[in-house]
Protein backbone atom coordinates (compact mmCIF):
# COMPACT_ATOMS: atom_id res chain seq x y z
CA UNK A 1 0.00 0.00 0.00
CA UNK A 2 1.29 3.32 -0.50
CA UNK A 3 1.16 6.55 1.78
CA UNK A 4 -1.24 8.95 1.18
CA UNK A 5 0.24 12.21 1.68
CA UNK A 6 -1.15 13.55 4.83
CA UNK A 7 -1.08 17.48 3.34
CA UNK A 8 -4.66 18.85 4.62
CA UNK A 9 -2.36 20.08 7.26
CA UNK A 10 1.16 20.62 7.78
CA UNK A 11 3.23 19.37 10.77
CA UNK A 12 6.34 20.25 11.75
CA UNK A 13 8.76 17.28 10.73
CA UNK A 14 9.98 15.54 13.64
CA UNK A 15 13.92 15.72 14.05
CA UNK A 16 14.97 12.15 15.35
CA UNK A 17 18.26 13.77 16.93
CA UNK A 18 16.93 16.50 18.28
CA UNK A 19 17.10 16.45 22.26
CA UNK A 20 19.76 14.17 23.28
CA UNK A 21 18.40 10.94 24.50
CA UNK A 22 20.10 8.38 26.22
CA UNK A 23 19.93 6.03 22.61
CA UNK A 24 21.85 9.16 20.80
CA UNK A 25 24.39 9.36 23.86
CA UNK A 26 25.16 5.67 23.67
CA UNK A 27 25.20 5.72 19.50
CA UNK A 28 28.48 7.98 19.49
CA UNK A 29 30.27 6.13 21.21
CA UNK A 30 29.45 2.88 19.28
CA UNK A 31 29.78 4.68 16.16
CA UNK A 32 33.53 5.04 17.47
CA UNK A 33 33.98 1.05 17.61
CA UNK A 34 34.27 -0.39 14.41
CA UNK A 35 34.01 -4.32 14.22
CA UNK A 36 37.34 -6.18 12.86
CA UNK A 37 35.73 -7.02 9.56
CA UNK A 38 38.89 -8.78 8.28
CA UNK A 39 38.63 -11.10 11.05
CA UNK A 40 34.75 -11.39 10.25
CA UNK A 41 35.91 -12.83 7.17
CA UNK A 42 39.32 -14.79 7.49
CA UNK A 43 36.85 -17.06 10.00
CA UNK A 44 34.42 -17.60 7.51
CA UNK A 45 31.79 -15.69 9.87
CA UNK A 46 30.13 -13.52 6.89
CA UNK A 47 30.66 -13.87 3.11
CA UNK A 48 32.76 -11.88 0.98
CA UNK A 49 29.63 -10.05 -0.81
CA UNK A 50 28.78 -8.24 2.59
CA UNK A 51 32.52 -7.53 3.45
CA UNK A 52 33.06 -5.80 0.24
CA UNK A 53 29.73 -3.67 0.81
CA UNK A 54 30.33 -3.02 4.50
CA UNK A 55 33.79 -1.83 4.25
CA UNK A 56 33.62 0.08 1.26
CA UNK A 57 30.28 1.88 2.90
CA UNK A 58 32.30 2.42 5.88
CA UNK A 59 35.01 4.16 3.00
CA UNK A 60 33.13 6.36 1.36
CA UNK A 61 33.61 9.93 3.10
CA UNK A 62 30.99 12.32 1.95
CA UNK A 63 27.18 11.69 0.94
CA UNK A 64 28.24 12.40 -2.57
CA UNK A 65 30.15 8.91 -1.91
CA UNK A 66 27.96 7.15 0.00
CA UNK A 67 25.33 8.14 -2.89
CA UNK A 68 26.98 6.85 -5.68
CA UNK A 69 27.99 3.61 -3.57
CA UNK A 70 24.62 2.73 -2.63
CA UNK A 71 23.27 3.52 -6.47
CA UNK A 72 25.49 0.84 -7.54
CA UNK A 73 25.12 -1.68 -5.01
CA UNK A 74 21.65 -1.38 -3.53
CA UNK A 75 21.03 -5.06 -3.60
CA UNK A 76 23.89 -6.15 -1.93
CA UNK A 77 23.05 -3.16 0.75
CA UNK A 78 19.86 -4.29 1.74
CA UNK A 79 20.88 -7.91 1.68
CA UNK A 80 24.28 -6.68 3.81
CA UNK A 81 22.33 -4.95 6.36
CA UNK A 82 19.26 -7.89 6.73
CA UNK A 83 22.36 -10.46 7.49
CA UNK A 84 24.27 -8.72 9.99
CA UNK A 85 21.38 -7.40 11.49
CA UNK A 86 19.55 -10.37 11.83
CA UNK A 87 22.01 -13.59 11.75
CA UNK A 88 25.35 -11.98 13.39
CA UNK A 89 25.36 -13.30 16.99
CA UNK A 90 27.67 -10.35 18.68
CA UNK A 91 25.89 -7.51 20.62
CA UNK A 92 28.30 -5.32 19.88
CA UNK A 93 28.41 -5.42 16.45
CA UNK A 94 24.41 -5.41 15.80
CA UNK A 95 24.44 -2.20 17.84
CA UNK A 96 26.85 -0.92 15.44
CA UNK A 97 25.04 -1.95 12.33
CA UNK A 98 21.92 -0.90 13.26
CA UNK A 99 23.56 2.66 14.08
CA UNK A 100 25.13 2.97 10.51
CA UNK A 101 21.45 1.61 9.34
CA UNK A 102 19.51 4.41 11.25
CA UNK A 103 22.53 7.01 10.00
CA UNK A 104 21.91 6.09 6.37
CA UNK A 105 18.28 6.38 6.53
CA UNK A 106 18.15 9.90 8.73
CA UNK A 107 21.07 10.79 6.37
CA UNK A 108 18.56 10.37 3.23
CA UNK A 109 14.98 9.44 3.36
CA UNK A 110 14.81 7.95 0.23
CA UNK A 111 17.17 5.07 1.06
CA UNK A 112 14.35 3.48 2.58
CA UNK A 113 13.51 2.61 -0.85
CA UNK A 114 16.17 -0.21 -1.18
CA UNK A 115 15.02 -1.91 1.76
CA UNK A 116 11.31 -1.97 0.72
CA UNK A 117 12.19 -2.75 -2.55
CA UNK A 118 14.55 -5.76 -1.42
CA UNK A 119 12.05 -7.20 0.34
CA UNK A 120 9.33 -7.45 -2.12
CA UNK A 121 11.98 -8.81 -4.70
CA UNK A 122 12.33 -11.52 -1.83
CA UNK A 123 7.61 -11.59 -1.29
CA UNK A 124 8.27 -10.51 2.26
CA UNK A 125 7.92 -7.24 4.01
CA UNK A 126 10.90 -5.48 5.53
CA UNK A 127 9.01 -5.57 8.90
CA UNK A 128 9.26 -9.85 9.05
CA UNK A 129 12.84 -9.53 9.52
CA UNK A 130 13.22 -6.63 11.26
CA UNK A 131 10.32 -7.03 14.22
CA UNK A 132 12.00 -10.39 15.69
CA UNK A 133 14.41 -7.99 16.72
CA UNK A 134 12.63 -6.09 19.26
CA UNK A 135 12.45 -9.28 21.66
CA UNK A 136 16.45 -8.89 21.68
CA UNK A 137 17.90 -8.84 25.39
CA UNK A 138 20.34 -5.73 24.54
CA UNK A 139 18.06 -2.79 25.37
CA UNK A 140 19.93 -0.36 22.82
CA UNK A 141 19.69 -3.01 20.11
CA UNK A 142 15.70 -2.99 20.70
CA UNK A 143 15.66 1.00 20.99
CA UNK A 144 17.68 1.52 18.04
CA UNK A 145 15.84 -1.13 15.85
CA UNK A 146 12.61 0.53 16.77
CA UNK A 147 13.93 3.77 15.32
CA UNK A 148 15.11 2.23 12.37
CA UNK A 149 11.33 0.69 11.94
CA UNK A 150 9.55 3.82 12.57
CA UNK A 151 11.77 5.50 9.72
CA UNK A 152 11.38 2.29 6.85
CA UNK A 153 7.34 3.08 8.36
CA UNK A 154 7.32 6.72 7.59
CA UNK A 155 9.89 7.98 5.37
CA UNK A 156 9.06 6.19 1.74
CA UNK A 157 5.59 5.04 -0.16
CA UNK A 158 5.31 1.35 1.73
CA UNK A 159 3.24 1.99 4.91
CA UNK A 160 3.23 -0.88 7.59
CA UNK A 161 -0.10 -2.41 7.76
CA UNK A 162 -2.10 -5.33 9.41
CA UNK A 163 -0.67 -7.51 12.52
CA UNK A 164 3.10 -5.67 11.78
CA UNK A 165 1.04 -2.43 12.44
CA UNK A 166 -0.24 -3.56 15.67
CA UNK A 167 2.56 -5.89 16.71
CA UNK A 168 4.73 -2.23 16.61
CA UNK A 169 2.25 -0.16 18.19
CA UNK A 170 1.73 -2.71 21.02
CA UNK A 171 5.77 -2.85 21.50
CA UNK A 172 5.82 1.05 21.21
CA UNK A 173 3.35 0.80 24.38
CA UNK A 174 4.44 -1.57 26.09
CA UNK A 175 7.93 0.57 26.21
CA UNK A 176 5.49 3.68 27.34
CA UNK A 177 4.50 1.85 30.40
CA UNK A 178 7.98 -0.15 31.21
CA UNK A 179 8.67 1.33 34.53
CA UNK A 180 12.34 2.81 34.33
CA UNK A 181 12.79 3.11 30.85
CA UNK A 182 15.51 4.51 30.41
CA UNK A 183 15.26 5.03 26.29
CA UNK A 184 11.42 6.46 26.88
CA UNK A 185 12.19 9.18 25.11
CA UNK A 186 13.34 7.47 21.96
CA UNK A 187 9.74 6.08 22.75
CA UNK A 188 8.28 8.99 22.22
CA UNK A 189 9.99 10.30 18.94
CA UNK A 190 9.12 6.89 17.16
CA UNK A 191 5.22 7.58 18.03
CA UNK A 192 5.73 11.69 17.33
CA UNK A 193 6.68 10.55 13.43
CA UNK A 194 4.25 7.27 13.34
CA UNK A 195 1.05 9.33 14.04
CA UNK A 196 2.00 12.25 11.82
CA UNK A 197 0.63 9.95 9.06
CA UNK A 198 -3.30 9.63 9.35
CA UNK A 199 -3.35 5.73 8.20
CA UNK A 200 -1.42 4.94 11.34
CA UNK A 201 -3.73 6.47 13.82
CA UNK A 202 -6.49 4.64 13.96
CA UNK A 203 -4.77 1.48 14.72
CA UNK A 204 -3.29 3.13 17.33
CA UNK A 205 -6.31 3.95 18.83
CA UNK A 206 -7.69 0.43 18.54
CA UNK A 207 -4.37 -0.51 20.77
CA UNK A 208 -6.03 2.00 23.42
CA UNK A 209 -2.68 3.89 22.60
CA UNK A 210 -4.23 7.41 24.04
CA UNK A 211 -4.97 6.02 27.21
CA UNK A 212 -0.96 4.87 27.41
CA UNK A 213 0.16 8.17 26.54
CA UNK A 214 -2.22 9.79 28.94
CA UNK A 215 -0.60 7.48 31.32
CA UNK A 216 2.77 8.04 30.91
CA UNK A 217 1.98 11.77 30.93
CA UNK A 218 0.54 11.56 34.60
CA UNK A 219 3.62 9.74 36.09
CA UNK A 220 7.19 11.95 36.30
CA UNK A 221 7.61 13.33 33.36
CA UNK A 222 9.97 15.66 32.30
CA UNK A 223 9.12 18.78 29.94
CA UNK A 224 11.38 17.44 27.16
CA UNK A 225 8.50 13.77 27.10
CA UNK A 226 5.76 15.90 27.86
CA UNK A 227 6.30 17.61 24.76
CA UNK A 228 7.10 14.79 22.73
CA UNK A 229 4.07 13.07 24.05
CA UNK A 230 2.23 15.68 24.02
CA UNK A 231 2.90 16.57 20.28
CA UNK A 232 1.45 12.58 19.61
CA UNK A 233 -1.45 13.43 21.34
CA UNK A 234 -1.86 16.58 19.20
CA UNK A 235 -1.09 14.47 16.23
CA UNK A 236 -3.93 12.68 16.42
CA UNK A 237 -6.44 15.13 16.97
CA UNK A 238 -6.29 15.95 13.21
CA UNK A 239 -8.61 12.89 12.57
CA UNK A 240 -11.81 14.47 13.02
CA UNK A 241 -13.76 10.54 13.89
CA UNK A 242 -10.66 9.99 16.63
CA UNK A 243 -11.45 13.68 18.07
CA UNK A 244 -14.50 12.98 18.90
CA UNK A 245 -13.62 10.51 20.66
CA UNK A 246 -11.50 12.45 22.90
CA UNK A 247 -14.56 14.20 25.18
CA UNK A 248 -14.24 10.74 27.13
CA UNK A 249 -11.64 9.76 27.37
CA UNK A 250 -9.86 11.67 30.21
CA UNK A 251 -7.46 13.79 27.76
CA UNK A 252 -8.39 17.28 28.48
CA UNK A 253 -8.43 16.54 32.37
CA UNK A 254 -5.05 15.69 31.92
CA UNK A 255 -3.10 18.06 29.72
CA UNK A 256 -5.51 21.24 31.64
CA UNK A 257 -3.70 19.84 34.39
CA UNK A 258 -0.40 20.13 32.85
CA UNK A 259 -1.34 23.66 30.87
CA UNK A 260 -1.86 25.15 34.84
CA UNK A 261 1.35 24.09 36.21
CA UNK A 262 3.37 24.47 33.09
CA UNK A 263 6.21 27.61 32.26
CA UNK A 264 7.75 25.96 29.24
CA UNK A 265 6.42 27.95 26.47
CA UNK A 266 6.73 24.74 24.22
CA UNK A 267 4.54 22.73 26.43
CA UNK A 268 1.69 25.49 26.70
CA UNK A 269 2.11 26.31 22.84
CA UNK A 270 1.83 22.22 21.81
CA UNK A 271 -1.21 22.05 24.60
CA UNK A 272 -2.68 24.90 23.15
CA UNK A 273 -2.87 24.01 19.48
CA UNK A 274 -4.32 20.57 20.74
CA UNK A 275 -7.12 22.16 22.47
CA UNK A 276 -7.68 24.51 19.44
CA UNK A 277 -7.81 21.51 17.16
CA UNK A 278 -10.42 19.61 19.24
CA UNK A 279 -13.12 22.32 18.84
CA UNK A 280 -11.98 22.97 15.32
CA UNK A 281 -11.95 19.73 14.22
CA UNK A 282 -14.86 17.48 15.93
CA UNK A 283 -17.48 18.37 13.92
CA UNK A 284 -20.68 17.68 16.33
CA UNK A 285 -21.83 20.30 18.05
CA UNK A 286 -23.10 18.69 21.28
CA UNK A 287 -19.27 16.90 21.42
CA UNK A 288 -17.42 20.41 20.85
CA UNK A 289 -19.45 22.27 23.46
CA UNK A 290 -18.90 18.75 25.81
CA UNK A 291 -14.93 19.60 25.16
CA UNK A 292 -15.36 23.24 26.16
CA UNK A 293 -16.82 22.49 29.26
CA UNK A 294 -14.39 20.02 30.02
CA UNK A 295 -11.78 22.54 29.06
CA UNK A 296 -13.50 24.97 31.61
CA UNK A 297 -14.00 22.96 34.66
CA UNK A 298 -10.39 22.11 34.66
CA UNK A 299 -9.78 25.42 35.06
CA UNK A 300 -8.12 26.07 31.42
CA UNK A 301 -10.18 29.30 30.63
CA UNK A 302 -8.25 30.80 34.16
CA UNK A 303 -5.17 29.43 33.03
CA UNK A 304 -5.25 31.17 29.72
CA UNK A 305 -6.71 34.30 30.48
CA UNK A 306 -3.72 34.80 33.14
CA UNK A 307 -1.33 33.71 29.86
CA UNK A 308 -3.44 35.83 27.75
CA UNK A 309 -2.23 39.12 30.02
CA UNK A 310 1.73 38.15 28.97
CA UNK A 311 1.23 38.55 25.89
CA UNK A 312 3.57 35.65 24.31
CA UNK A 313 6.02 36.75 21.30
CA UNK A 314 4.84 33.74 19.38
CA UNK A 315 1.86 34.68 17.24
CA UNK A 316 0.42 31.41 16.65
CA UNK A 317 0.66 30.85 20.80
CA UNK A 318 -1.12 33.93 20.90
CA UNK A 319 -3.96 33.55 18.35
CA UNK A 320 -4.55 30.20 20.09
CA UNK A 321 -4.68 31.29 23.14
CA UNK A 322 -7.11 34.41 22.37
CA UNK A 323 -9.25 31.93 19.97
CA UNK A 324 -9.20 29.40 22.92
CA UNK A 325 -10.49 32.53 25.52
CA UNK A 326 -12.93 33.51 23.00
CA UNK A 327 -14.61 29.81 22.52
CA UNK A 328 -14.34 29.13 26.33
CA UNK A 329 -15.94 32.06 27.06
CA UNK A 330 -18.92 31.46 24.86
CA UNK A 331 -19.50 28.34 26.15
CA UNK A 332 -19.33 29.85 29.94
CA UNK A 333 -21.85 32.48 28.76
CA UNK A 334 -24.40 29.29 27.63
CA UNK A 335 -23.59 26.91 30.78
CA UNK A 336 -26.35 26.44 33.41
CA UNK A 337 -25.69 25.10 36.32
CA UNK A 338 -26.73 21.84 35.26
CA UNK A 339 -24.73 21.47 32.55
CA UNK A 340 -21.69 22.04 34.94
CA UNK A 341 -23.09 19.17 36.89
CA UNK A 342 -23.31 16.34 34.56
CA UNK A 343 -19.37 17.77 33.26
CA UNK A 344 -17.73 17.38 36.27
CA UNK A 345 -19.91 14.23 36.74
CA UNK A 346 -18.74 12.80 33.54
CA UNK A 347 -14.92 14.35 34.16
CA UNK A 348 -14.54 12.38 37.82
CA UNK A 349 -14.18 15.26 39.10
CA UNK A 350 -17.78 16.49 40.91
CA UNK A 351 -17.20 19.36 42.85
CA UNK A 352 -20.14 20.19 45.70
CA UNK A 353 -20.82 23.48 45.16
CA UNK A 354 -23.65 25.77 46.44
CA UNK A 355 -25.37 25.72 43.34
CA UNK A 356 -25.04 21.97 43.35
CA UNK A 357 -26.35 21.76 46.83
CA UNK A 358 -29.62 23.73 46.71
CA UNK A 359 -32.98 22.35 46.95
CA UNK A 360 -34.18 24.68 43.82
CA UNK A 361 -31.59 23.08 41.89
CA UNK A 362 -32.49 19.40 42.47
CA UNK A 363 -36.33 20.35 41.90
CA UNK A 364 -35.70 21.32 38.78
CA UNK A 365 -33.53 19.31 37.29
CA UNK A 366 -34.33 15.85 38.81
CA UNK A 367 -36.56 14.65 36.15
CA UNK A 368 -33.46 15.59 33.60
CA UNK A 369 -31.40 12.15 35.40
CA UNK A 370 -34.46 10.07 33.23
CA UNK A 371 -32.47 10.90 29.88
CA UNK A 372 -30.71 8.98 27.85
CA UNK A 373 -31.89 5.44 29.67
CA UNK A 374 -30.64 6.92 32.99
CA UNK A 375 -26.88 7.47 31.69
CA UNK A 376 -26.26 10.09 34.79
CA UNK A 377 -27.31 7.33 37.03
Amino acid sequence: MSAAGDVSHTLPSVDMLNATSRLQLEAAEVRNNKPNWNSYLRSQMIAQEDYNFITAYEAAKSKTERDALLESTKQQCARTMINFITTVAKDQNVRYVLTLLDDMLQEEKCRVEIFHTYAKKQKRTIWSWFLGILQRQDNFIVNQMSSVIAKLACFGKTLMEGADLSYYFSFLKEQLKASGNEYINTTARCLQMMLRIDEYRHAFVAIDGITSILSALSGKTNFQLQYQLIFSLWSVTFNASIAEKIPTSGFIQVLGDILSESSKEKVIRIICATFRNLLEKIEDRELVREAALQMVQCKTLKTLELMDAKKFDDVDLQEDIEFLCEKLHLSVQDLSSFDEYVTELKSGRLQWSPVHKSEEFWRENAPRFNEKDFELV
